[in-house]
Protein backbone atom coordinates (compact mmCIF):
# COMPACT_ATOMS: atom_id res chain seq x y z
CA UNK A 1 0.00 0.00 0.00
CA UNK A 2 1.60 3.12 -1.21
CA UNK A 3 0.54 6.86 0.58
CA UNK A 4 2.20 10.35 0.51
CA UNK A 5 4.55 11.20 3.59
CA UNK A 6 2.28 14.17 2.98
CA UNK A 7 -0.32 12.48 5.66
CA UNK A 8 2.09 10.76 7.96
CA UNK A 9 1.57 13.66 10.59
CA UNK A 10 -2.39 12.75 10.92
CA UNK A 11 -1.68 9.28 11.37
CA UNK A 12 1.05 9.78 14.25
CA UNK A 13 -1.07 12.85 15.74
CA UNK A 14 -4.84 11.53 15.66
CA UNK A 15 -7.11 13.59 18.11
CA UNK A 16 -8.97 11.63 20.49
CA UNK A 17 -11.66 9.86 20.36
CA UNK A 18 -14.94 10.95 21.25
CA UNK A 19 -15.65 11.32 25.07
CA UNK A 20 -19.45 11.23 26.86
CA UNK A 21 -20.50 10.99 30.55
CA UNK A 22 -23.90 10.08 30.76
CA UNK A 23 -26.06 9.91 33.49
CA UNK A 24 -24.70 12.86 35.76
CA UNK A 25 -26.02 15.36 37.57
CA UNK A 26 -24.39 18.48 35.84
CA UNK A 27 -23.73 21.51 38.12
CA UNK A 28 -23.24 24.00 35.37
CA UNK A 29 -22.40 26.91 37.79
CA UNK A 30 -23.72 29.46 35.12
CA UNK A 31 -26.84 27.43 33.98
CA UNK A 32 -28.00 25.22 36.71
CA UNK A 33 -27.98 21.47 37.17
CA UNK A 34 -28.90 19.08 34.76
CA UNK A 35 -29.44 15.62 34.41
CA UNK A 36 -28.02 14.29 31.71
CA UNK A 37 -24.76 13.90 29.77
CA UNK A 38 -21.48 15.79 27.93
CA UNK A 39 -20.38 15.37 24.88
CA UNK A 40 -16.14 16.38 24.64
CA UNK A 41 -14.93 16.61 20.96
CA UNK A 42 -11.04 17.86 20.61
CA UNK A 43 -10.89 19.14 24.22
CA UNK A 44 -14.14 21.43 24.12
CA UNK A 45 -17.64 20.28 25.10
CA UNK A 46 -19.91 20.26 21.87
CA UNK A 47 -23.14 19.21 23.97
CA UNK A 48 -24.62 19.30 27.47
CA UNK A 49 -28.43 18.07 28.25
CA UNK A 50 -30.65 15.53 29.26
CA UNK A 51 -30.25 13.73 25.39
CA UNK A 52 -27.83 14.25 23.13
CA UNK A 53 -26.36 13.03 20.13
CA UNK A 54 -23.63 10.43 20.65
CA UNK A 55 -20.90 10.35 18.30
CA UNK A 56 -19.26 7.17 16.44
CA UNK A 57 -16.54 5.76 18.34
CA UNK A 58 -17.02 7.92 21.46
CA UNK A 59 -15.89 6.34 24.80
CA UNK A 60 -18.75 6.33 27.13
CA UNK A 61 -18.40 6.81 30.88
CA UNK A 62 -21.14 6.04 32.88
CA UNK A 63 -21.36 8.50 36.05
CA UNK A 64 -24.74 7.48 37.42
CA UNK A 65 -25.26 9.36 40.88
CA UNK A 66 -22.96 11.23 40.59
CA UNK A 67 -21.67 14.89 40.11
CA UNK A 68 -20.10 17.01 37.30
CA UNK A 69 -18.43 19.83 38.49
CA UNK A 70 -15.95 22.05 36.39
CA UNK A 71 -12.63 21.97 36.84
CA UNK A 72 -11.54 23.79 40.13
CA UNK A 73 -9.53 27.27 39.58
CA UNK A 74 -7.04 28.10 42.62
CA UNK A 75 -6.49 31.99 41.61
CA UNK A 76 -3.69 32.21 44.25
CA UNK A 77 -0.63 29.06 44.61
CA UNK A 78 2.45 28.59 45.02
CA UNK A 79 2.82 24.81 43.83
CA UNK A 80 5.71 23.81 41.47
CA UNK A 81 7.98 26.38 41.20
CA UNK A 82 11.13 26.17 42.59
CA UNK A 83 11.63 30.01 43.81
CA UNK A 84 8.99 32.09 45.27
CA UNK A 85 10.54 35.17 46.19
CA UNK A 86 13.70 37.38 44.63
CA UNK A 87 13.67 39.37 47.76
CA UNK A 88 16.73 41.20 47.38
CA UNK A 89 15.49 44.58 45.50
CA UNK A 90 11.86 45.87 46.30
CA UNK A 91 11.05 46.28 42.77
CA UNK A 92 11.90 42.69 40.92
CA UNK A 93 9.32 42.85 37.85
CA UNK A 94 11.62 41.05 35.84
CA UNK A 95 11.91 37.87 37.00
CA UNK A 96 9.15 35.07 35.95
CA UNK A 97 8.17 32.28 37.87
CA UNK A 98 7.64 30.61 34.22
CA UNK A 99 11.58 30.39 34.36
CA UNK A 100 11.35 28.03 37.41
CA UNK A 101 8.38 26.36 36.77
CA UNK A 102 8.74 22.28 37.93
CA UNK A 103 6.08 20.06 36.60
CA UNK A 104 7.78 17.25 38.50
CA UNK A 105 6.24 18.86 41.76
CA UNK A 106 3.71 15.80 43.45
CA UNK A 107 1.57 18.76 44.34
CA UNK A 108 0.79 18.89 40.83
CA UNK A 109 -0.66 15.25 41.01
CA UNK A 110 -2.17 16.13 44.24
CA UNK A 111 -3.79 19.32 43.65
CA UNK A 112 -5.93 17.33 40.24
CA UNK A 113 -7.13 14.37 42.52
CA UNK A 114 -8.57 17.17 44.96
CA UNK A 115 -10.17 18.52 41.57
CA UNK A 116 -8.12 21.35 41.04
CA UNK A 117 -7.30 21.71 37.37
CA UNK A 118 -5.79 24.73 36.91
CA UNK A 119 -3.50 27.18 39.27
CA UNK A 120 -2.49 30.54 39.23
CA UNK A 121 1.16 30.41 40.19
CA UNK A 122 2.42 33.98 41.72
CA UNK A 123 5.71 35.18 43.00
CA UNK A 124 5.74 35.69 46.76
CA UNK A 125 5.04 38.88 48.33
CA UNK A 126 8.93 39.61 49.83
CA UNK A 127 8.66 42.77 47.41
CA UNK A 128 6.28 45.44 46.81
CA UNK A 129 6.52 45.25 42.96
CA UNK A 130 7.26 41.15 43.07
CA UNK A 131 7.58 39.32 39.55
CA UNK A 132 5.71 37.71 36.85
CA UNK A 133 3.44 34.79 37.69
CA UNK A 134 2.47 32.26 35.67
CA UNK A 135 -1.12 30.80 35.15
CA UNK A 136 -1.20 27.10 34.63
CA UNK A 137 -3.33 23.80 33.86
CA UNK A 138 -2.20 20.61 35.81
CA UNK A 139 -1.13 18.91 32.95
CA UNK A 140 0.53 16.04 35.07
CA UNK A 141 3.25 14.01 33.36
CA UNK A 142 3.31 17.19 30.48
CA UNK A 143 6.51 19.60 30.39
CA UNK A 144 6.68 22.86 31.98
CA UNK A 145 6.17 24.44 28.43
CA UNK A 146 3.14 22.00 28.43
CA UNK A 147 1.31 23.70 31.30
CA UNK A 148 1.55 27.27 30.24
CA UNK A 149 -1.57 27.89 29.02
CA UNK A 150 -1.37 30.25 26.01
CA UNK A 151 -5.02 31.81 26.79
CA UNK A 152 -3.82 33.06 30.15
CA UNK A 153 -3.23 36.79 30.62
CA UNK A 154 0.01 38.02 31.97
CA UNK A 155 0.09 39.10 35.31
CA UNK A 156 2.25 40.78 38.14
CA UNK A 157 2.24 40.30 41.90
CA UNK A 158 1.98 43.25 44.36
CA UNK A 159 2.37 43.36 47.81
CA UNK A 160 1.86 45.47 51.21
CA UNK A 161 1.96 45.61 54.44
CA UNK A 162 4.55 43.12 57.04
CA UNK A 163 5.98 41.16 54.36
CA UNK A 164 7.50 43.72 52.15
CA UNK A 165 8.47 46.05 54.71
CA UNK A 166 10.20 43.03 56.49
CA UNK A 167 10.08 43.88 60.19
CA UNK A 168 8.72 40.74 60.94
CA UNK A 169 12.26 39.23 59.39
CA UNK A 170 14.58 37.74 62.02
CA UNK A 171 17.29 40.29 60.39
CA UNK A 172 15.12 42.99 61.38
CA UNK A 173 14.51 43.97 57.92
CA UNK A 174 17.91 43.77 56.45
CA UNK A 175 19.00 41.77 53.65
CA UNK A 176 21.33 38.50 54.26
CA UNK A 177 23.05 38.18 57.43
CA UNK A 178 22.27 39.63 60.57
CA UNK A 179 25.52 41.56 60.49
CA UNK A 180 24.43 43.48 57.24
CA UNK A 181 24.07 46.95 58.46
CA UNK A 182 22.57 48.92 55.38
CA UNK A 183 18.64 48.74 55.79
CA UNK A 184 16.96 47.26 52.58
CA UNK A 185 14.30 49.88 51.05
CA UNK A 186 11.15 50.24 52.21
CA UNK A 187 11.27 49.44 55.44
CA UNK A 188 7.59 51.31 56.42
CA UNK A 189 4.47 50.93 54.71
CA UNK A 190 4.73 54.61 53.79
CA UNK A 191 7.84 53.91 51.91
CA UNK A 192 5.98 51.01 50.39
CA UNK A 193 3.36 53.56 48.76
CA UNK A 194 6.55 55.65 47.84
CA UNK A 195 8.09 52.63 45.94
CA UNK A 196 5.10 52.57 43.02
CA UNK A 197 4.76 56.20 43.00
CA UNK A 198 8.94 56.31 42.31
CA UNK A 199 8.51 52.94 40.17
CA UNK A 200 5.98 53.96 38.07
CA UNK A 201 7.01 57.92 37.36
CA UNK A 202 9.77 55.84 35.68
CA UNK A 203 7.55 53.32 34.25
CA UNK A 204 6.29 56.15 32.48
CA UNK A 205 9.57 58.59 31.32
CA UNK A 206 10.31 54.92 29.98
CA UNK A 207 6.91 54.69 28.13
CA UNK A 208 7.84 58.11 26.60
CA UNK A 209 11.05 57.57 25.15
CA UNK A 210 10.14 54.80 23.51
CA UNK A 211 6.60 57.01 21.94
CA UNK A 212 8.92 59.68 21.03
CA UNK A 213 11.57 57.39 19.23
CA UNK A 214 9.36 55.79 17.64
CA UNK A 215 7.74 59.38 16.32
CA UNK A 216 11.20 60.25 15.37
CA UNK A 217 11.84 56.76 13.08
CA UNK A 218 8.93 57.51 11.86
CA UNK A 219 9.69 60.47 10.43
CA UNK A 220 13.19 59.33 8.91
CA UNK A 221 15.40 60.37 11.43
CA UNK A 222 18.59 58.92 12.50
CA UNK A 223 18.13 57.72 15.85
CA UNK A 224 19.15 55.29 18.67
CA UNK A 225 16.21 53.71 20.41
CA UNK A 226 16.63 53.82 23.99
CA UNK A 227 18.09 50.94 26.30
CA UNK A 228 15.68 48.42 26.83
CA UNK A 229 14.80 48.43 30.82
CA UNK A 230 13.69 44.94 31.91
CA UNK A 231 12.70 46.00 35.17
CA UNK A 232 9.96 48.98 33.56
CA UNK A 233 8.73 46.95 30.67
CA UNK A 234 6.33 45.14 32.91
CA UNK A 235 5.08 48.40 34.51
CA UNK A 236 4.26 49.75 31.20
CA UNK A 237 2.52 46.47 29.94
CA UNK A 238 0.15 47.39 33.70
CA UNK A 239 -0.09 51.24 31.91
CA UNK A 240 -1.80 50.17 29.09
CA UNK A 241 -3.53 47.32 30.61
CA UNK A 242 -1.83 44.08 29.09
CA UNK A 243 -0.82 43.00 32.25
CA UNK A 244 -3.07 41.94 35.05
CA UNK A 245 -2.39 43.19 39.16
CA UNK A 246 -2.70 41.08 41.89
CA UNK A 247 -2.13 42.72 45.26
CA UNK A 248 -1.32 40.69 48.70
CA UNK A 249 -3.01 42.66 51.20
CA UNK A 250 -4.46 42.45 54.36
CA UNK A 251 -5.32 45.83 56.30
CA UNK A 252 -8.62 48.01 55.01
CA UNK A 253 -6.51 51.51 55.30
CA UNK A 254 -3.64 49.95 52.73
CA UNK A 255 -6.08 48.51 50.20
CA UNK A 256 -7.91 51.78 50.03
CA UNK A 257 -3.95 53.25 49.63
CA UNK A 258 -3.47 51.25 47.09
CA UNK A 259 -7.04 51.89 45.39
CA UNK A 260 -5.70 55.60 45.25
CA UNK A 261 -2.28 55.00 43.73
CA UNK A 262 -3.71 52.97 41.02
CA UNK A 263 -6.62 55.60 39.92
CA UNK A 264 -3.69 58.76 40.27
CA UNK A 265 -1.36 56.83 38.43
CA UNK A 266 -3.83 55.20 35.77
CA UNK A 267 -3.85 51.38 36.15
CA UNK A 268 -6.55 49.55 37.77
CA UNK A 269 -6.24 47.11 40.00
CA UNK A 270 -7.44 43.16 38.85
CA UNK A 271 -7.35 41.49 42.49
CA UNK A 272 -7.07 41.77 46.19
CA UNK A 273 -5.53 38.56 47.29
CA UNK A 274 -5.80 37.59 50.99
CA UNK A 275 -8.11 40.23 51.04
CA UNK A 276 -8.56 39.51 55.35
CA UNK A 277 -10.32 43.23 55.84
CA UNK A 278 -12.18 43.39 52.42
CA UNK A 279 -15.58 43.36 54.18
CA UNK A 280 -14.65 46.87 55.63
CA UNK A 281 -13.88 48.43 52.42
CA UNK A 282 -16.08 46.64 49.94
CA UNK A 283 -17.56 49.04 48.23
CA UNK A 284 -14.68 51.10 47.79
CA UNK A 285 -13.42 47.61 45.82
CA UNK A 286 -16.26 46.78 44.08
CA UNK A 287 -16.38 50.91 42.53
CA UNK A 288 -13.13 50.23 41.65
CA UNK A 289 -13.62 47.07 40.12
CA UNK A 290 -11.15 44.92 41.72
CA UNK A 291 -12.11 41.54 42.52
CA UNK A 292 -11.35 39.79 46.17
CA UNK A 293 -9.88 36.52 46.31
CA UNK A 294 -9.30 35.10 50.14
CA UNK A 295 -9.41 32.53 52.37
CA UNK A 296 -12.44 31.25 54.07
CA UNK A 297 -11.51 31.32 57.44
CA UNK A 298 -8.40 32.20 58.37
CA UNK A 299 -7.89 34.77 61.11
CA UNK A 300 -5.36 35.27 63.91
CA UNK A 301 -2.42 33.93 62.29
CA UNK A 302 -0.10 37.05 61.75
CA UNK A 303 -0.68 40.83 63.33
CA UNK A 304 -1.92 41.93 60.06
CA UNK A 305 -4.75 39.22 60.39
CA UNK A 306 -6.73 40.12 64.00
CA UNK A 307 -9.55 41.63 62.11
CA UNK A 308 -10.08 38.58 59.92
CA UNK A 309 -13.94 37.37 60.09
CA UNK A 310 -14.98 34.16 58.42
CA UNK A 311 -17.85 36.17 57.13
CA UNK A 312 -15.59 37.90 54.48
CA UNK A 313 -16.32 36.46 51.62
CA UNK A 314 -20.26 36.60 51.69
CA UNK A 315 -19.90 40.17 52.88
CA UNK A 316 -18.08 40.92 49.93
CA UNK A 317 -19.86 39.37 47.16
CA UNK A 318 -23.06 40.68 48.88
CA UNK A 319 -21.77 44.12 48.33
CA UNK A 320 -21.00 44.01 44.82
CA UNK A 321 -17.20 42.59 45.36
CA UNK A 322 -16.09 39.34 42.60
CA UNK A 323 -14.70 36.76 45.12
CA UNK A 324 -13.24 33.63 45.03
CA UNK A 325 -11.90 31.24 47.56
CA UNK A 326 -8.27 30.17 46.91
CA UNK A 327 -5.48 28.42 48.80
CA UNK A 328 -2.30 30.18 48.77
CA UNK A 329 -0.93 26.32 49.90
CA UNK A 330 -0.09 23.05 48.85
CA UNK A 331 -2.45 21.31 51.11
CA UNK A 332 -5.69 23.30 50.87
CA UNK A 333 -5.42 23.31 46.78
CA UNK A 334 -6.33 19.70 47.48
CA UNK A 335 -9.93 20.88 48.75
CA UNK A 336 -11.28 24.33 47.68
CA UNK A 337 -14.32 22.37 46.88
CA UNK A 338 -15.30 22.60 50.87
CA UNK A 339 -13.12 25.60 51.73
CA UNK A 340 -16.12 27.14 49.21
CA UNK A 341 -18.79 25.26 50.97
CA UNK A 342 -17.68 27.18 54.85
CA UNK A 343 -19.60 30.34 53.05
CA UNK A 344 -22.65 29.07 53.64
CA UNK A 345 -22.00 28.37 57.31
CA UNK A 346 -20.31 32.02 57.42
CA UNK A 347 -22.55 34.19 55.56
CA UNK A 348 -25.46 32.14 53.76
CA UNK A 349 -24.45 31.68 50.39
CA UNK A 350 -26.12 29.82 47.97
CA UNK A 351 -24.64 26.47 47.02
CA UNK A 352 -23.99 27.96 43.80
CA UNK A 353 -22.82 31.00 44.87
CA UNK A 354 -20.42 29.24 47.00
CA UNK A 355 -19.44 26.47 43.69
CA UNK A 356 -18.85 30.13 42.05
CA UNK A 357 -15.92 31.39 44.57
CA UNK A 358 -13.70 28.40 42.88
CA UNK A 359 -14.90 28.20 39.24
CA UNK A 360 -15.98 30.85 36.86
CA UNK A 361 -15.70 33.66 39.77
CA UNK A 362 -11.74 33.46 39.54
CA UNK A 363 -12.04 32.67 35.43
CA UNK A 364 -13.24 36.23 35.20
CA UNK A 365 -11.01 37.87 37.56
CA UNK A 366 -8.49 35.99 35.73
CA UNK A 367 -10.06 36.74 32.25
CA UNK A 368 -10.00 33.50 31.09
CA UNK A 369 -13.93 32.68 31.90
CA UNK A 370 -14.30 32.68 27.78
CA UNK A 371 -12.89 29.41 27.81
CA UNK A 372 -13.06 28.01 31.37
CA UNK A 373 -15.34 28.11 35.00
CA UNK A 374 -18.36 26.78 33.70
CA UNK A 375 -19.97 23.89 32.19
CA UNK A 376 -20.66 25.22 29.22
CA UNK A 377 -21.23 24.16 25.23
CA UNK A 378 -17.24 25.63 23.46
CA UNK A 379 -15.43 26.27 26.22
CA UNK A 380 -12.50 23.65 26.99
CA UNK A 381 -13.68 20.19 28.50
CA UNK A 382 -11.78 21.26 31.92
CA UNK A 383 -14.73 19.37 34.39
CA UNK A 384 -14.29 16.65 37.39
CA UNK A 385 -16.83 13.60 38.19
CA UNK A 386 -17.03 13.59 41.90
CA UNK A 387 -18.53 10.48 43.77
CA UNK A 388 -20.59 12.86 46.24
CA UNK A 389 -21.85 16.96 45.62
CA UNK A 390 -18.73 18.65 45.84
CA UNK A 391 -19.99 20.73 48.63
CA UNK A 392 -20.09 18.12 51.17
CA UNK A 393 -16.72 17.22 53.34
CA UNK A 394 -17.85 13.53 52.25
CA UNK A 395 -17.28 14.33 48.72
CA UNK A 396 -13.91 12.88 46.47
CA UNK A 397 -13.31 13.27 43.00
CA UNK A 398 -13.15 10.11 41.01
CA UNK A 399 -11.79 11.31 37.40
CA UNK A 400 -10.64 14.69 36.58
CA UNK A 401 -10.50 15.31 33.01
CA UNK A 402 -8.29 18.68 31.23
CA UNK A 403 -9.06 19.39 27.52
CA UNK A 404 -10.75 16.43 27.96
CA UNK A 405 -8.30 13.93 28.75
CA UNK A 406 -8.26 12.32 31.87
CA UNK A 407 -5.57 13.30 34.20
CA UNK A 408 -6.98 10.86 37.37
CA UNK A 409 -8.77 7.93 37.87
CA UNK A 410 -8.93 7.17 41.59
CA UNK A 411 -9.36 3.76 40.71
CA UNK A 412 -6.63 3.66 38.80
CA UNK A 413 -4.63 5.72 41.46
CA UNK A 414 -5.29 2.82 43.89
CA UNK A 415 -4.39 -0.10 41.64
CA UNK A 416 -1.11 1.59 40.77
CA UNK A 417 -0.46 2.00 44.41
CA UNK A 418 -0.76 -1.85 45.01
CA UNK A 419 2.06 -2.08 41.79
CA UNK A 420 3.45 0.33 43.42
CA UNK A 421 4.02 -1.08 46.77
CA UNK A 422 4.44 -4.88 44.96
CA UNK A 423 7.65 -3.14 43.33
CA UNK A 424 8.85 -1.64 46.50
CA UNK A 425 8.86 -4.87 48.56
CA UNK A 426 10.49 -6.80 45.90
CA UNK A 427 13.50 -4.33 45.76
CA UNK A 428 13.48 -4.66 49.85
CA UNK A 429 13.87 -8.34 49.77
CA UNK A 430 16.29 -8.10 46.96
CA UNK A 431 18.52 -6.08 48.81
CA UNK A 432 17.47 -8.06 52.59
CA UNK A 433 19.53 -11.25 49.95
CA UNK A 434 22.47 -9.81 49.49
CA UNK A 435 25.01 -10.70 51.55
CA UNK A 436 27.17 -7.45 53.42
CA UNK A 437 30.19 -8.43 50.86
CA UNK A 438 27.78 -7.57 47.55
CA UNK A 439 25.15 -4.95 49.36
CA UNK A 440 26.09 -1.68 48.17
CA UNK A 441 27.11 1.22 50.28
CA UNK A 442 23.73 3.21 51.28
Amino acid sequence: MKFSLFFLPCLLFAADPPLVVQNANILTVTKGTVKGSIVVENGKIKEVGEKVMVPPGAKIVDASGQFILPGIIDSHSHIAADSINEGSISVSSMVRIEDVLNPEDVAIYRAIAGGTTIANVLHGSANAIGGQNSLIKLRWGKKAEEMFWDKAQPSIKFALGENPKRQGNPTGGRVGAANVNTLRYPATRMGIEDVYVEAFTRAKEYRESWKEYEAKKAKGEAVIPPRRDLQLEPLVDVLEGKRLVHVHAYRADEILMMIRIAEQIGFKITSFEHILEGYKVAKEMAKHGSAGAGFSDWWAFKIEAYDAIPYNMAIMARKGVLASVNSDSADTIRRLNTEAAKTMKYGGLTEEEALKLVTINPAIHLQVDKYVGSIEVGKDADFVIWDKHPLSSFARAQQVYIDGVKYFDRDEDASARVKIEAQKKALEDKLRRQTPATRRPQ
